[in-house]
């Protein structure tokens, strides 16, 4: 956990507390308050804010708190490789292209559950971006072998939603 941000630890023991906190009480919670609308996200059941420095060690805690809120929500739970695949290419992609492996820099994740049952997500790094479209085809002959430039083709495929923001240095994905 050394790696990790004071927001993810946060983020971290918010789960461990709604975890270990019985069925019951979290009922009468949301029977007195249910969730608010969100103008841009609809209906919300949870929102992570998540942080990490650009530390490719750090991706595999992220992921798999997200796919713990998933396993216990249930949104999007049939979606779960799709999710968890397209998350850790993005995160890859903002480590590696957007902060150049600086451990110093940031890459900055959130995930909305939304109670339409799908999920939405922001992965956003301080690079400068990059133009999507002038991407290489990687089913292309020129690039079918390959070992690189896989990550965005395969983001395009695994999600319902993807959109590019800040001159690509911010992805959304969402998954219905």
């Amino acid at each position: 956990m050394g790696l990790l941000s004071p927001e993810y630890v946060i983020g971290a023991q918010r789960l461990r507390k709604l975890k270990s906190s019985s069925g019951s009480r979290v009922r009468k919670r949301a029977a007195k308050a249910p969730p608010r609308p969100c103008p841009v996200h609809g209906d919300l059941v949870l929102k992570m804010d998540l942080t990490i420095p650009a530390h490719i060690e750090c991706i595999s805690p992220l992921v798999e708190t997200v796919l713990f809120v998933v396993r216990k929500t249930g949104i999007g739970s049939s979606k779960k490789l799709e999710i968890e695949t397209a998350l850790r290419e993005a995160l890859a992609n903002a480590i590696k292209h957007g902060c150049c492996g600086d451990p110093s820099k940031y890459v900055q994740c959130s995930v909305a559950f939304e109670t339409a049952g799908s999920v939405f997500l922001v992965v956003s790094d301080p690079g400068a971006g990059f133009d999507p479209a002038a991407l290489p085809d990687p089913t292309g002959s020129d690039h079918l072998f390959d070992d690189h430039g896989r990550g965005i083709f395969l983001i395009n495929r695994l999600m319902d939603e993807v959109q590019f923001k800040r001159n690509g240095a911010e992805i959304h994905m969402r998954k219905y």
